[in-house]
């Protein structure tokens, strides 16, 4: 008592303090900052990325690259076309954080001649007869169908080669003038792709989401509010306690400098309804308090001892769901566990420390009338109280049905991972990462990295025939585009020495790689630096392999290490796969081991505060029972709409446990109390009349709150916002049936 006397003295005190932090975090909010690159996706401490680490050192990056694909019809061998191209390809050698740049109309060829090795151009822009054949030349060669021109003919790709690593600031900087020089051309008529792009578009796609879904969610939330209250001094400050605590939360963000990955979107979100649902139970108990003594000062003590208590603990319980994502190896999933369970302790203390005291402030006739719930609500709850006390056997059935249904649906759960799935639906990026799949080699870079055994070297031939076979297994495969090696080198060569004839890009023959290699040699490091070390102990075999899943791509992987294993000289060389996609596409192994880890230790960890609250073991084994029907359900929904569980969608269950055990919480802590003045069925009446209507009323607050993320274009953001919110009503129907079962069956 003496300290919430203290507490209450000093409430125009904590009003301020809260205000002025306030103001704080919106001076702050410049600050924010909204960041994206596959490496954020990369499962930190896993072997395979450790190799890639080193394997980039000794060559470079897999997606240091920017493609331009310029369309033309009838086709792209069109001087006045090709001319114009020419022109953009110099121009775009002048771009910051641009190391190469490359196109048909620059591209030379080797041609041995009597006087030496010289180069021609590909193309002869000024022959129009001449022009025609070299389009039937390049149509027919692998080197440049796929990469450099789509298999109509109809599209041209310049490729861009950039720094490695680009940071998001970079990225905007090349980007912006890039917009710059294609500003002559309309949008449609080209499309682009690369890490680059990805960046800038991406971020914008998070600010814009961070944006939306704060403006809807708080229009909902006002609506919400001012149904429920109708007083305006009310529905005032109920409204500045939620916004206060949104500002707060991006303002402490900032501050710590915190970085907001693609599921930023979910923030707003989580924030106005947990802050919500916190500002509803302290508003309308202390409401009725007042009505009932009259004294403001007694009527906030209560509020605090009972609802401020119970919303510590759901408020601890739902940071500790989201903390249970910190055990995951992906760093985006980890950091929104962290930033998610930082903003629900936020809301708590805005709301203990700023709505409490502002609500003491208020003179008792402004604030309304107490509980307006009508007969129908008490009513239609007595009824749900009545049933679980008359019809036991049709919830038991019910629930071994629902575990049957929840197991069908658990075994059919995907992993599957498509990048495409993950870009924002209606954008320009997604239209023109389908182009590239469509009409070129596509996007997933798929590496092989070679190590040459001891005592033996690249060049030497039974080491280069060895390479030259998985360069050749590699093309069988349908999925594989675009694959380059140093096999290419030694073809290209064998061609040119024997007169540019089309029929001779093949390996040569063994009495003439001596003569092939002299020439391959004389090639400068820093041309063939991409596909070898300097001391020829690795090389690398780099190719696109199509967006088809990472479960598919796994099947193409284990088919091409098996052959591998069945066909390569292993004492000569051994052979690995690698690769962003191959690391990125790993996460799928990661995500269903943290996903029950974490959240077996956040059951464990809010079992032991459910231990100290309630100081009963019955009551604990309760409180966490009905909590798992809404995770199987989540996981069923997931296996029967074949929605692949990725990176993104697992942090549904950490979401949904952390809230859904809110209301168990509240229901027991009512039934609790309850329990100390009556009868057990005397209580359960109770606790549903009261606190029934509450986590009713909360449940729909937080199905029509996740239902805001319909208006994101972040496909795994509407497909979390649809989960939660039809999953919630599911927790709601186990509170209200499973709890007064196992109350009654457990004589507690």
């Amino acid at each position: 008592m003496r300290k919430f006397l203290w507490f209450y003295k000093k409430r125009k005190s904590w009003v301020a303090f809260f205000i002025l932090w306030g103001i704080l975090s919106l001076v702050s909010l410049p600050r924010l900052k909204f960041d994206f690159s596959f490496e954020q996706f990369f499962p930190q401490g896993d072997p395979d990325l450790e190799f890639f680490m080193e394997f980039i050192e000794d060559f470079e990056t897999d997606d240091n690259f920017l493609f331009i694909a310029l369309r033309n019809e009838p086709n792209i061998f069109d001087s006045v076309f090709l001319t114009k191209v020419k022109e953009l390809t110099i121009e775009l050698r002048r771009l910051p954080h641009v190391l190469k740049v490359q196109a048909l109309p620059l591209i030379r060829e080797p041609v041995r001649t009597p006087l030496g090795i010289t180069t021609l151009p590909l193309l002869h822009l000024q022959d129009k007869e001449r022009l025609s054949r070299d389009g039937e030349r390049i149509m027919a060669d692998e080197r440049y169908r796929g990469t450099f021109v789509n298999n109509q003919g109809t599209a041209l790709n310049i490729v861009i080669k950039t720094k490695d690593r680009m940071t998001i600031s970079e990225s905007r900087e090349l980007m912006g003038r890039l917009d710059d020089v294609l500003s002559e051309y309309d949008k449609d008529q080209y499309h682009m792709l690369g890490r680059a792009y990805f960046q800038r578009e991406l971020s914008r796609m998070q600010f814009r989401e961070v944006i939306i879904s704060s403006i809807v969610s708080i229009v909902l939330v006002s609506f919400i509010i001012i149904l429920l209250f109708r007083k305006p001094v009310t529905v005032f400050i109920a409204l500045s306690s939620i916004g206060l605590g949104l500002l707060i939360f991006f303002g402490l963000l900032a501050l710590l400098g915190r970085e907001l990955s693609l599921m930023a979107a979910l923030y707003p979100v989580l924030m106005l309804i947990v802050g919500t649902s916190d500002v509803i139970h302290i508003t309308t108990k202390y409401i009725d308090e007042v009505k009932h003594r009259g004294d403001r000062k007694k009527a906030m003590f209560n509020t605090i001892r009972e609802i401020g208590l119970a919303t510590l603990f759901t408020s601890l319980t739902t940071a500790i769901g989201f903390l249970s994502l910190s055990t995951s190896k992906i760093m985006p999933i980890v950091n929104f566990g962290i930033n998610a369970s930082i903003g629900v302790i936020v809301a708590y203390l805005v709301v203990i420390g700023f709505t409490c005291p502002l609500l003491s402030m208020t003179r008792s006739h402004l604030l309304g009338n107490g509980d307006s719930s009508s007969g129908k609500w008490k009513k239609h709850l007595l009824r749900v109280n009545d049933f679980t006390r008359e019809k036991k056997g049709r919830i038991v059935w019910g629930l071994l049905v629902f575990f049957l249904f929840a197991s069908w649906g658990i075994s059919r759960i995907t992993t599957d991972y498509k990048i495409q799935s993950n870009l924002p639906r209606g954008a320009k990026i997604t239209t023109d990462f389908k182009f590239f799949e469509d009409e070129f080699a596509g996007f997933r870079p798929l590496e092989f990295a070679v190590q040459i055994r001891e005592g033996k070297l690249l060049y030497d031939y039974e080491v280069i025939t060895e390479i030259v076979k998985l360069d050749s297994f590699i093309r069988t495969q349908n999925t594989i585009e675009s694959v380059y090696s140093v096999a290419t080198l030694f073809k290209s060569v064998n061609q040119m020495l024997k007169g540019g004839n089309p029929e001779a890009y093949v390996f040569p023959v063994e009495k003439d790689y001596p003569r092939a290699l002299k020439y391959v040699n004389k090639i400068p490091q820093s041309a063939v630096a991409v596909l070898q070390n300097k001391d020829n102990t690795k090389a690398r075999i780099t190719s696109k392999i199509r967006d088809i899943g990472s479960e598919s791509i796994a099947e193409v992987g284990a088919e091409i290490d098996l052959w591998i294993n069945n066909n390569i000289d292993t004492s000569l060389m051994s052979v690995k796969r690698t690769g962003t996609g191959v690391i990125i596409d790993k996460n799928s192994e990661y995500v269903r081991a943290s996903l029950f880890r974490g959240l077996g230790m956040a059951v464990l960890i809010v079992s032991l505060l459910m231990g100290l609250l309630y100081r009963n073991i019955k009551v604990l084994f309760i409180a966490i029972v009905p909590n798992v029907i809404p995770l199987l359900f989540a996981a069923a929904v997931l296996g029967f709409m074949g929605i692949e569980l990725e990176a993104g969608i697992s942090i549904i269950f950490a979401i949904i446990f952390g809230i859904a055990v809110d209301d168990s919480i509240h229901f027991l802590s009512k039934y609790k109390l309850a329990r100390m003045k009556m009868d057990r069925e005397s209580a359960l009446r109770t606790t549903f009349t009261e606190t029934g209507k509450a986590i009713t009323f909360t449940t729909i607050i937080l199905f029509f709150g996740f239902l805001v993320l319909l208006f994101s274009v972040h496909p795994p953001s509407v497909t979390i916002g649809v989960l939660i919110s039809i999953t919630l009503v599911s927790a709601l129907v186990a509170d209200l049936l499973v709890i007064p079962l196992l109350l009654r069956k457990m004589n507690v």
